[in-house]
């Protein structure tokens, strides 16, 4: 037991040993890519109508008049003391507006997720239950449509015909705006709880339901796809024959033995689909007006906010890094069929 631990300490060690390197090159790559890109934050704050006094005065302010290599040194040691300095455009401090931003992500997120499961699972299970039949080209048919609708469109969609047509959800946004929305902890479905609101509750989830169910759907062919592949895979397996020669029902074998180790690829795959979620989340944000990271990060790159899209991407690459680690170590765990 003491050896396996060991074992299991030094494989996270080396994976966490990793994670300073990846954020490195990440962190690099977006510095270099911002300094290349076409045009100019100076141009974006005070408009390329402005004289060249007042531009070389604020590009001295943004310190862009240096030398490359003398702001790459600064973003590195500012990183390190995690200073990721102010916006360029309102001066605000970037890690306040990654904190206020991050937790309408996550919450989408989650409830993503969430749907995504409650949708895929009972698909990919009828699609492996009763193969061949109709309940089967149903259940592939949904899956295919739902991972190849492209994020941006398939809100589109949802827009038009829950929001537009039968006037069921709201079009976009986060909370009324009539309203003054609870601020304990950024999260607003768990912050009307706290503050034992239904009201806010209502409508916080009101407006949560149609971009987590639109994004759900989406993501739920992964799911369904995957569980069922899974499931065929682990009830051919000799174990599954044993059990079935002892009597036992395929029902208690799927349920009990099946089912589980078909899981654990899941949980992989799952971790993999919240860092596609990061990527696919920026239009998908936008369609929604959802006020989340991904929104911040569209609106910066629009304003050449050079130190927030630096910001977000390297905690963005940071939360994804760490959950990767989080999922590698906790399958570890579960699955001793693993070398570490």
């Amino acid at each position: 037991m003491s050896r396996d631990l060991n074992k299991l300490l030094n494989y996270s060690l080396l994976k966490i040993s990793i994670i300073p390197f990846m954020l490195w090159t990440i962190s690099t790559l977006v510095f270099i890519l911002l300094r290349v890109a076409p045009g100019d934050p100076v141009d974006a704050i005070l408009g390329s109508g402005a004289n060249e006094a007042s531009r070389e005065i604020l590009r001295d302010k943004l310190g862009l008049s240096e030398s490359l290599l003398s702001q790459y040194l600064s973003y590195m040691n500012n990183i390190l003391h995690l200073n990721f300095g102010e916006s360029l455009s309102t001066q605000e401090s970037v890690l306040n507006i990654i904190l206020k931003s991050l937790p309408a992500s996550i919450e989408l997120g989650i409830f993503s997720i969430f749907f995504a499961i409650l949708i895929g699972f009972p698909l990919g299970f009828l699609g492996m239950k009763y193969k061949g039949t109709k309940g089967d080209y149903i259940s592939r048919v949904v899956g295919i449509s739902s991972y190849a609708i492209p994020p941006f469109w398939g809100a589109m969609l949802s827009q038009l015909i829950f929001s537009v047509n039968f006037r069921i959800f709201p079009i976009g946004g986060r909370f009324p705006i009539i309203h003054s929305q609870p601020q304990i902890t950024g999260f607003l479905i768990l912050d009307s709880l706290l503050e034992n609101n239904f009201i806010y509750f209502k409508d916080s989830f009101y407006h949560l339901a149609l971009p987590s169910l639109t994004l759900g759907f989406l993501l739920s062919g992964t799911f369904s796809r995957s569980l069922r592949l899974n499931l065929e895979k682990t009830i051919k397996s000799d174990y599954v024959n044993a059990a079935l020669c002892r009597g036992i029902t395929r029902r208690k074998i799927i349920l009990n033995h099946a089912l589980p180790n078909a899981l654990l690829p899941i949980v992989t795959i799952s971790s993999l689909t919240i860092a596609s979620l990061a990527g696919g989340a920026l239009l998908f944000e936008v369609t929604f007006s959802w006020p989340g990271i991904a929104l911040r990060l569209y609106e910066a790159i629009s304003q050449r906010d050079y130190t927030v899209v630096q910001g977000i991407v390297i905690i963005t690459s940071l939360l994804i890094v760490s959950l990767n680690l989080i999922v590698d170590i906790f399958i570890a765990l579960l699955d001793p069929r693993i070398e570490y």
